[in-house]
């Protein structure tokens, strides 16, 4: 595995990439890229770094873990690559976005023009073997996520946490609401939403004012 990664993001991360649990975490990804189907691709694992700069990031959305079906994850959590059916969970996302600020659904679940943007789509574990949920879990993942989660918080200012979900509140913890945006709901997923717990939350709207408020661009949804 080659952690080939955005300059900003390397400047903040290096100390990560030499300890023992990183270097652990490697091996284990590169002897299952050998002997199985994992996604996302190799060269798209730290996607969501090179899109989203450390200097551009403003929204940090936090996933659980990639896709695990044929084409679908991207390195950029909730998001398809382009011609893939879109998730439910990512349908409702739209739908929320629609609801709330007037925009088109659009066809393609492909969430890189939000990263380009400033949005970190970061799941908390970065790769997975093909159509087993979960099997990365556990393996050092969610320890460097966290390191980032908390660099964002410690470094940055204003930045907008969009915590959806029990998985992602529990990451409030490593967050200084006292500089920052956190927003909090229900997963997006069809079992959550369903119950009353994703839809009106109005998140996208909310972190726009927010952002213009402290004198950044909205992102354009």
């Amino acid at each position: 595995m080659n952690v080939n990664i955005n300059q900003g993001w390397k400047t903040h991360l290096d100390a990560e990439f030499e300890k023992d649990y990183f270097k652990n975490l490697v091996e284990f990804v590169k002897t299952e890229y050998s002997n199985f189907n994992v996604y996302p691709q190799g060269k798209k694992i730290f996607s969501a770094f090179d899109h989203s700069t450390f200097e551009d990031t403003r929204v940090v959305i936090l996933g659980q873990d990639p896709y695990h079906g044929p084409g679908q994850a991207n390195g950029l959590c909730f998001s398809v690559n382009d011609g893939i059916a879109q998730p439910p969970s990512l349908v409702n996302i739209f739908k929320e976005i629609k609801n709330d600020i007037g925009s088109e659904i659009p066809q393609s679940g492909n969430l890189e023009r939000w990263a380009d943007q400033g949005v970190l789509l970061l799941n908390a574990t970065l790769t997975v073997r093909a159509h087993q949920a979960g099997s990365h879990q556990g393996k050092g993942w969610e320890q460097f996520t966290d390191r980032v989660i908390e660099i964002v918080s410690a470094e940055k200012e204003n930045v907008v946490f969009m915590l959806w979900g029990g998985y992602a509140k529990k990451k409030a913890s490593k967050i200084d609401s006292s500089k920052h945006l956190i927003l909090t709901s229900g997963h997006p997923s069809p079992l959550s939403a369903n119950r009353g717990y994703w839809f009106g939350n109005k998140h996208f709207s909310e972190a726009n004012e927010y952002l213009i408020a402290n004198g950044k661009k909205p992102i354009d949804w």
